[in-house]
């Protein structure tokens, strides 16, 4: 399978966590308490996005 690399953003929360968008993926977004969290988040998010487009034939 081919690997794909997104960049995302991270944006800390005044009330604590982060929120995470990836640019390239619009509606793509998620949240972890911390940068690891997030990150992780952001992984799961992704792949389940692809595999949404996917199921739907679309690009």
């Amino acid at each position: 399978m081919k690997q794909l690399t997104y960049r995302i953003l991270l944006n800390r929360e005044p009330e604590g966590g982060y929120t995470v968008t990836v640019p390239t993926l619009p509606g793509c977004v998620t949240y972890g308490e911390n940068v690891d969290e997030a990150i992780s988040m952001a992984k799961e998010a992704i792949s389940l996005y692809i595999e949404s487009l996917i199921a739907k034939n679309e690009k």
